[in-house]
């Protein structure tokens, strides 16, 4: 895989320049598509979340759709709808921006729950039901949702049915002084994303994805020691809920990721503690008590108790 190894480094270095001094959310964000996951980035806005999508899309070479989330959009405005058509006398659906390859949920906490509850059928299966029918959505299928602060006015606090869909959660952060100042001279550089060159077509990136999921060797070690993190989660006190079978496999799939873009084509313990701040505090419950505490901070620890295997 040594000739994809080299596009995704190109890709990185290419949307480094429009995204400054973001060179690990944006690794993070590959490395999650890669794995097959849909991407949850919570951030103050104007901080480049959407520039971030549209750009590894257009590397990609994958088609994409963006929903502006409102209190007022309907689960229609996402899925699509089946209009009639008079002239040929019945109705004709009209897909809706959820059959795109890579698709932006901006702000996904701003639509009310009924429309969030649109997307967990597209998440989970790949395939929307509408009208009692059912429609399959691309093999190459992500969805990029970005998330106001729920301190923010308007919100509404994802349900925990749908956070734990997402394959990691991820802020950008402020831009480094540096950074901000050649943003600055340059100015926005969001209309030049649209037009960047691709550098691997569906057909190579279906087969990375293949590549990376299959040829990608794992332990009965390093299965035992994620078990050993996921039966933590489920009995630590600081926590009411541990992870799920789909937070596992997330486990397994974002490390073999990691693994390659460590030029690997094993998986080490480092590939899941390296993640694990992204890949585990969004999809567990803590206690009431523990809400304030920093929650990385107790993942962290809790991974760190457990023996790494040689």
């Amino acid at each position: 895989m040594e000739k994809e190894d080299n596009r995704i480094k190109q890709i990185i270095k290419s949307l480094s320049s429009y995204l400054h001094g973001k060179d690990k959310p944006l690794r993070l964000s590959i490395i999650s598509f890669l794995s097959r996951g849909h991407l949850l980035i919570e951030d103050l806005p104007g901080l480049g979340k959407t520039t971030l999508a549209i750009g590894i899309a257009k590397s990609l070479g994958l088609t994409f759709g963006r929903i502006q989330c409102t209190s007022d959009l309907l689960p229609t405005d996402i899925t699509g709808l089946s209009i009639y058509n008079k002239s040929a006398g019945e109705f004709e659906f009209h897909p809706g921006p959820i059959f795109n390859n890579i698709v932006l949920c901006d702000e996904i906490n701003r639509a009310t729950p009924k429309t969030q509850s649109a997307l967990l059928e597209a998440m989970g299966e790949k395939q929307v039901t509408i009208e009692g029918k059912t429609y399959k959505l691309p093999r190459l299928f992500s969805v990029i949702a970005t998330q106001n602060p729920v301190e923010q006015f308007g919100t509404f606090p994802l349900p925990e049915s749908q956070l734990d869909r997402f394959m990691m959660k991820i802020s950008i952060g402020y831009p480094s002084r540096h950074a901000e100042k050649e943003i600055l001279k340059v100015g926005s550089r969001r209309e030049e994303i649209y037009s960047i060159e691709p550098v691997m077509s569906k057909e190579e990136v279906m087969q990375l994805q293949a590549g990376i999921e299959n040829d990608t060797y794992i332990s009965d070690k390093i299965l035992d020691y994620t078990l050993a993190i996921i039966e933590a989660t489920r009995g630590n006190g600081y926590l009411s809920s541990g992870l799920s079978t789909r937070g596992a496999l997330t486990l397994i799939n974002t490390a073999k990721a990691n693994a390659y873009f460590h030029g690997r084509d094993f998986v080490i313990p480092e590939d899941i503690k390296e993640l694990s701040e992204y890949t585990i505090p969004h999809r567990v419950l803590f206690k009431e008590e523990y809400e304030t505490l920093d929650k990385k901070e107790i993942i962290k620890s809790l991974i760190e108790k457990i023996p790494t295997p040689a």
